[in-house]
């Protein structure tokens, strides 16, 4: 194996990890302010935008972790107990009388004077119906005490927080109805080539089938995004010009093709003429031709053109992006170490992410990574980072990136 080379060394190439970091700075100057309250059942997938914090104490009262008998354990000298009460989740109890326990079942209140529960499989019963314990006991024993996961005041969700089934989950064991979210970010998406042509029309002569759109439209709706369907632009620039000017009431205007250095490439021309050009040409595989830019001051990422190469990228750094614009503070994806189950004999200049899965706990890799191959995506379940200037045999340590932390 070649040593890692330096993070950053990539020549007249704009590292990976730089070009995420000015996303982001970016992103953070211009974070969606706007927010709405929405139905509980309505916010998956929304960002808090305030902090969740606790109106009262969770648990509220103390109560039983099992099925049992609670008892007040001074009055335990090891000789059978008179039950003097029945306690069900859900039932006020009476205080404990001294001497005696209490049946009492899974989360019903603990009585006042217990500080005991013992669950009912080291429980005899008499014949009398006193109950005999046959285990020893500690003061505590199975009681879930007041505020154990909550109490009034304390924090419990961060701003900036977005929101799962297991938030909604938590905000409703609160007692939260509603919560108050960031808007959606506007996003309109639109697709560039005469080559490009919809679904469900025949193929002319040179022509291939739009699978970008469809696959950032719906991702973008995965990730809490109003989408807006822009269409493909013909190769032509003044028709560029005109379709990127309607585009003023959105968040992002989201491109695939015509960011290279083609003649064809009307979009990065629109930019240098008529906007910014912030970000160009990255040291990354596939997709090294991503740009980032403002038209008329509305932010534009231009995904490159092969399907592989948008995936790759929108996953590394537009999905960030729009997180972030949204307030979310974590944002880049899961990634942990494995070893190759593979080799790869030549170095390279860019951070390539090969798309690849998981084998008895070995990363492989799809025999084709051709940056226009999305059935690769479709066969794997993960991106396999090889860093720059690396060879790998098999056995090396790789980082995986599930693709399940990308594509939501």
């Amino acid at each position: 194996m070649k040593p890692a080379g330096k993070p950053g060394k990539t020549g007249s190439l704009m590292a990976v990890e730089v070009a995420l970091a000015r996303l982001l700075e970016m992103a953070d100057a211009s974070k969606i302010r706007e927010h709405e309250p929405l139905p509980l059942a309505q916010v998956q997938g929304r960002v808090l935008a305030a902090d969740l914090v606790s109106t009262l104490d969770l648990p509220p009262w103390p109560n039983s972790a099992m099925d049992g008998y609670a008892l007040r354990l001074a009055d335990w000298t090891g000789e059978p107990l008179v039950v003097s009460q029945k306690i069900f989740a859900g039932q006020a109890p009476e205080p404990l009388k001294p001497g005696t326990c209490a049946r009492i079942f899974t989360g019903a209140p603990v009585p006042a004077g217990a500080d005991c529960v013992e669950m009912q499989e080291n429980a005899e019963i008499q014949a009398d119906e006193r109950v005999r314990f046959t285990e020893i006991m500690t003061p505590g024993k199975n009681i879930r005490p007041q505020g154990q996961e909550a109490t009034v005041g304390e924090l419990i969700l961060p701003v900036g927080t977005r929101l799962g089934s297991i938030e909604q989950g938590l905000a409703a064991s609160l007692g939260c109805a509603e919560l108050d979210v960031i808007r959606k970010a506007r996003v309109a998406v639109l697709s560039t080539g005469d080559e490009l042509i919809e679904p469900g029309q025949a193929l002319g002569p040179g022509q291939i089938y739009n699978s970008n759109r469809v696959l950032l439209c719906s991702w973008l709706q995965r990730l809490g995004c109003e989408v807006i369907d822009a269409g493909i632009l013909p190769d032509d620039l003044a028709t560029t010009r005109a379709r990127l000017g309607e585009l003023k009431d959105v968040d992002l205007i989201l491109s695939t093709g015509g960011v290279s250095v083609g003649e064809a490439d009307f979009l990065g021309i629109a930019l240098r003429e008529e906007g910014e050009l912030t970000l160009w040409k990255l040291a990354i595989k596939p997709g090294k031709p991503l740009t980032f830019g403002h038209f008329r001051g509305v932010p534009v990422i231009g995904l490159p053109g092969n399907p592989a190469s948008t995936l790759v990228t929108f996953a590394l750094l537009a999905r960030p992006y729009l997180l972030r614009r949204q307030g979310v503070k974590e944002v880049e994806p899961l990634k942990f170490q494995v070893p190759a189950g593979f080799v790869w004999p030549k170095a390279g200049n860019r951070r390539e992410y090969l798309r690849g899965r998981l084998e008895n706990g070995r990363a492989i890799i799809y025999r084709n990574q051709s940056s226009g191959v999305l059935r690769s995506a479709a066969w794997a379940d993960g991106l396999v980072e090889v860093l720059e200037d690396r060879t790998l045999i098999e056995g090396d340590w790789v980082s995986f990136i599930p693709l399940s932390e990308v594509l939501s």
